[in-house]
């Protein structure tokens, strides 16, 4: 438990391993969690779908679970 799914555009293998080492690492300094209830997977999805895949179906539906939107913070520190 924490479960983190990333879907994003295609990139290339070594920059998508960086970036789950990168959030992996956060989750572990920050959430305080060990490393064996740790899973991150990696979705890529194509950029002619992922408005129909993606957008229509995992961020306009669910406005109260963005934590970032587009760019934009949408939590108060």
């Amino acid at each position: 438990m924490p479960y983190i799914a990333i879907k994003a555009k295609p990139k290339d293998e070594a920059t998508k391993k960086e970036l789950v080492r990168r959030i992996n690492q956060a989750v572990l300094e920050v959430w305080g969690c060990p490393q064996e209830v740790i899973t991150i997977s990696m979705e890529e999805v194509a950029p002619d779908l992922w408005k129909d895949t993606v957008v229509k179906h995992e961020i306009e539906p669910y406005p109260e679970k963005m934590m970032i939107r587009y760019g934009e913070k949408l939590y108060q520190d």
